[in-house]
């Protein structure tokens, strides 16, 4: 290939003349690259930075709360509490133990279904890639921020019954001085929210080129 302007012969895959300085062809990116002036390198510099800062973010991973599916036994004691006083009904026929069995069946729903309530409204967990916040309180509210790099050990706990609900406790050691035990109760996809978790911590103690012993 030759140089339009000097008739200098390069090489076919040439962007610039390398006695002339005339660019030859390919696109305005291998030029860039190719010349290396000043500008281009702080071009590309902040076009680093800027993906840096597009990867350290703070990204939300996981938002959840106390689960419905941990109370599975108090459900199922109502249940039957339920079906017990209607055959009852059935079989008796009397309207005073219809009306003693139905207002003792609706005590038992709706103190059940409040304690879940309360316990549901009481806590809420967010996950990003850098912090675990953890809020708690129904009527005053407290909020305690751990950093995901703080935390050394993350442990499920499961009864026979949560395994086949897929439901369970979260338990989280780490540095943090004002919650350095933290419960997490009723947690609803328990493993896979432990794994998120454990994932969280790793990726930022690797970011941080911190040492952590396998697990």
């Amino acid at each position: 290939m030759l140089c339009p302007t000097c008739n200098t012969t390069l090489a076919a895959d040439a962007v610039f003349c390398s006695k002339c300085g005339q660019r030859i062809g390919g696109s305005p990116a291998a030029a860039a690259r190719a010349a290396g002036t000043p500008v281009d390198k702080l071009r590309a510099a902040q076009a680093s930075a800027a993906a840096t800062g597009a990867a350290d973010a703070e990204r939300e991973l996981w938002r959840g709360s106390f689960s419905a599916k941990a109370m599975y036994g108090s459900w199922l004691l109502v249940g039957i509490a339920t079906l017990i006083a209607g055959g009852l009904c059935v079989a008796l026929g009397d309207p005073i133990t219809l009306l003693a069995a139905g207002a003792i069946v609706a005590v038992l729903w709706l103190a059940t279904a409040g304690r879940y309530l309360i316990e549901r409204w009481s806590v809420a967990y967010t996950l990003t890639n850098q912090r675990f916040v953890h809020q708690r309180g129904l009527f005053q509210r407290v909020i305690n921020r751990i950093e995901v790099i703080d935390i050394d050990d993350v442990t499920v706990e499961q009864g026979f019954i949560e395994r086949m609900f897929g439901v369970g406790s979260i338990k989280l050691l780490s540095s943090d001085t004002s919650d350095p035990k933290l419960q997490l109760r009723g947690i609803d996809d328990v493993k896979r929210v432990a794994t998120l978790i454990d994932d969280a911590r790793r990726d930022e103690r690797r970011k941080r080129g911190l040492y952590m012993e396998a697990v």
